[in-house]
């Protein structure tokens, strides 16, 4: 385990069993030089343990990046409670979850993730204030999918040549609640959508709604289009399905769209400009981040756009220096991190 924290450049990786409830979890925490280690938690089955400790390692770098270039004070941070199989006291489990974050002091802070409710965090809340996404807080999706849009609006600008997305063709992969959120956005913008996802129910919706045409999940990829937008599940990029995009532009919600260091090289070399995933998905982070200080909803929005301008200079360095936008995104979270001070937890959200 320890090469795999070293590797992963995690400095915490802590581990928790409660007999009672049967909780297994584990808390990764990538850094907290900039502050508080921030982080969604997971609720997903696993075949291995190890599997599950990995995840929570890669993800928990990703979100220290994330928060890096989003200009936060926050450090990455991520956990996995490991799903039981049979029947569980969801309630009590995720009870017993807060206490474990509670005895990191504040160094861990949590969110949802895949698999985890608005209710399994106010359960949480019951045991520790280190949490966020309550019932209180509202939505992050929506803010998500407006730094989604800002992003791409950078990227055809710098790609394109033109600073609106109006007329622009849009392949959207998944049309969960980010996913429609920013097919309804480009909507709004003027653009053309063609649309997938398992769910046949939200392929009518976003063609009724939208005008969107249709196509089946493996057929997206080869979409003649000007983006290709994956807003589902991580891990889409690689090889094969690059080979087969016909597009300019990558830019989606999605988390983890690499599969490798080569799939980012390869959208290079075949032209494609792409947007690096936790700098264009950051503005949910951002509102979580910043509605615990309850800092007003037009500085949130603020901050959210502010992804346009942040891929816009990436975008900008990344041709100057003849490198793929993903290296020169991974340099400067370093950067960022590596200059930053650590700073003592608050109880902000007691």
């Amino acid at each position: 385990m320890f090469t795999q924290m070293e590797t992963a450049g995690i400095a915490e990786n802590h581990l928790y069993h409660d007999h009672a409830t049967g909780l297994r979890a584990i808390i990764a925490i990538h850094s907290t030089r900039l502050g508080p280690a921030i982080g969604g938690c997971r609720f997903i089955p696993y075949d291995h343990e190890s599997d599950a400790i990995a995840d929570a390692m890669r993800l928990a770098k990703g979100m220290s990046y994330k928060a890096a270039l989003a200009g936060l004070p926050h450090g990455g941070g991520k956990s996995v409670i490991i799903k039981p199989e049979g029947a569980m006291d969801r309630t009590a489990l995720m009870q017993a979850f807060g206490r474990f974050i509670d005895t990191l002091q504040g160094r861990y802070i949590t969110a949802m993730d895949s698999g985890t409710l608005t209710s399994d965090m106010d359960a949480i809340a019951t045991s520790t204030p280190w949490v966020t996404c309550t019932t209180t807080f509202g939505d992050p999706g929506p803010f998500t999918a407006r730094g989604v849009v800002r992003g791409m609006m950078a990227a055809v600008e710098h790609k394109l040549g033109t600073p609106t997305l109006a007329g622009m063709h849009v392949a959207i992969q998944g049309l969960g609640n980010v996913g429609m959120a920013v097919a309804q956005l480009l909507h709004q913008h003027g653009a053309r959508l063609t649309v997938t996802d398992i769910n046949p129910a939200l392929v009518a919706s976003a063609a009724s709604r939208f005008g969107a045409a249709t196509v089946m999940p493996d057929a997206i990829y080869s979409v003649a289009a000007d983006i290709f937008c994956p807003c589902g599940l991580g891990g889409v990029l690689n090889p094969t399905t690059i080979d087969a995009l016909n597009v300019s532009v990558v830019a989606g919600s999605a988390n983890n769209q690499l599969t490798s260091t080569a799939a980012g090289e390869q959208l290079h070399d075949k032209g494609i400009l792409y947007a690096p995933d936790y700098v264009i998905n950051a503005g949910g982070l951002i509102y979580v981040a910043l509605k615990h200080t309850h800092t007003p909803q037009e500085a949130i929005s603020a901050q959210t756009d502010a992804i346009q301008e942040t891929l816009s200079a990436l975008f900008a360095d990344a041709e100057t220096a003849g490198q793929a936008p993903f290296l020169i995104a991974d340099a400067k979270a370093e950067q960022v991190i590596a200059k930053g001070l650590a700073t003592e937890p608050t109880r902000a959200f007691a």
